[in-house]
């Protein structure tokens, strides 16, 4: 895909619009090193300052999206004569522009604002247990998030949680996740357990720790080789939530280690990997227009759980790394293929989100789901959560996590930093991944024998050829519709859990 440069006597309107969303896209870019700063190396005691500083950088955005010029710019567009790839553009464009009028600059501001000092503050209160200390300033969050939904939601005509979803998912609607969740609660409980009484009579040797986080770091950069990044283009550090941060040109991904995991901080490795592929790989003489960045939430966690689950747990892609365990930890019969890919697909339901095995994760998600869901649409209060929590928590998982903040309902960034509506995005992503390989496999039976033989080109090529390159030039059915042959289709997730774990 690619967009010729306009001279601005054949379009003026769509040339000065370029101009204004190339400025948009260099502001962003520094929000978006100085978020990294904040989140991997900012002293703590930077944090007031720093809020201050980001959130009169997203007023600034803001005045630039709803400058009065606009709105006669991309009417006069509309009439010129453009590529369909431009057309693409413009539509990209009036979102933003529509998105942004919608909301006053002073609530822009005491979002930023709010949200800077609730998802600080939440990095110690997760390791304290501080519920009560948190909802203090997760209230003011909830409250600013509910207005931004209230006037986003009256002007668009759908329900409250809708119109933020609509910022990580255009197009989609909570019913319709509704739907699909509601399908998988029929049958993933059986299915999960059905696996673990197939794995209670499987041998499983454990990994013997400690794992030194420098062998971790090293082994992490291995692989990430391995994947393809490109360390001229990114870098890896350490936060206290794993994270793909930056901008395309200048990729930052994080990851947290534990001396007595390291599949922890592999996984997140990989799982960051796969976002920073699509980052890097977007066509990079359209980075800084609307058309040039990723598609959609769901679409971008498609990459990274391509990657970490589709690639990086698959039977074929340990028998290729397992080498590079027995070179940064010692030589132990763990590491043998086999049994590191039983390690890797091992179904015990957890606490933790982002620990959780593949085929509980969903669960994960949709309580999630269901709690903000109700939060912004306002049918329970922020301090009703924990018990919320605790319910689905017991119904989902079995498992207890009452007065276990920490581990429960503390234990993701996304609310503290005011990200409702993003949960969806993870297990679309999954369905999307699940739909991309077995297209892969169809069009090319072989694909698991040359990963195993550490060919990863069939799938670098076919996710670069289907969606990177692609950026935002469609919407996302028509994107995966391209790639697939078909819209979502749910039905290739079952598909491939059961393959795997039957």
């Amino acid at each position: 895909m690619t967009i010729a440069p306009h001279p601005s006597s054949s379009a003026p309107a769509y040339h000065a619009l370029t101009g204004t969303f190339t400025r948009l896209y260099r502001l962003s870019h520094l929000g978006s090193i100085v978020g990294w700063d904040q989140a991997a190396m900012m002293p703590s005691k930077g944090n007031a300052a720093r809020g201050a500083a980001l959130a009169e950088l997203q007023v600034l955005l803001h005045q630039t999206l709803t400058d009065v010029r606009l709105p006669d710019l991309l009417k006069a567009a509309a009439g010129e004569v453009l590529q369909d790839a431009e057309r693409s553009n413009l539509r990209e464009m009036r979102r933003d522009w529509e998105q942004a009028n919608l909301l006053p600059e002073r609530l822009v501001e005491a979002q930023s604002l709010a949200s800077t000092r609730c998802e600080h503050a939440w990095r110690g209160q997760r390791q304290a247990n501080d519920w009560k200390g948190f909802l203090e300033n997760f209230v003011p969050v909830v409250t600013l998030a509910r207005e931004e939904a209230q006037l986003l939601s009256q002007a668009q005509g759908v329900s409250p949680y809708d119109a933020l979803m609509a910022k990580y998912e255009p197009g989609t609607r909570s019913a319709e996740i509704e739907r699909i969740f509601g399908e998988v609660k029929t049958w993933l409980p059986a299915l999960v357990q059905q696996v673990r009484d197939k794995q209670a009579g499987e041998t499983l040797l454990q990994a013997s720790g400690p794992f030194p986080v420098e062998q971790q770091r090293a082994l992490g950069l291995e692989v990430m080789d391995r994947l393809g990044f490109d360390f001229e283009g990114g870098r890896l550090d350490i936060s206290a939530h794993p994270f793909c941060g930056g901008v395309p040109e200048d990729v930052r991904i994080t990851t947290r280690y534990s001396e007595d995991d390291f599949v922890r901080s592999l996984m997140g490795i990989i799982h960051e990997t796969g976002h920073a592929r699509y980052e890097q790989n977007l066509p990079r003489e359209l980075v800084h227009l609307p058309v040039g960045r990723a598609r959609s939430m769901g679409i971008h966690e498609s990459q990274s759980l391509s990657f970490e689950m589709q690639l990086g747990r698959s039977a074929a892609f340990v028998q290729s790394i397992a080498p590079l365990l027995n070179q940064q930890f010692g030589a132990q019969e763990a590491f043998a293929p086999e049994n590191l890919a039983r390690l890797l697909t091992r179904v015990q339901p957890g606490l933790i989100r982002v620990d959780a095995d593949e085929l509980t994760y969903p669960a994960h998600i949709i309580l999630r789901f269901e709690i903000e869901r109700a939060l912004i649409d306002g049918e329970i209060d922020a301090a009703d959560i924990p018990a919320l929590w605790d319910e689905k928590m017991q119904a989902y998982l079995g498992l207890d996590t009452r007065g276990n903040f920490q581990q429960g309902c503390l234990q993701d960034i996304h609310w503290p930093s005011g990200s409702f509506g993003y949960f969806p995005s993870y297990t679309l992503g999954a369905m999307y991944a699940a739909q991309y390989f077995a297209t892969l496999r169809k069009q090319q039976p072989d694909v698991d024998a040359r990963i195993a033989a550490g060919d990863l080109s069939p799938v670098m090529d076919w996710l670069n050829h289907n969606i990177w390159s692609q950026a935002s030039q469609w919407s996302t059915d028509a994107l995966v519709q391209r790639a697939t042959g078909e819209t979502l289709n749910p039905a290739h997730f079952r598909a491939h859990l059961e393959r795997r774990y039957l």
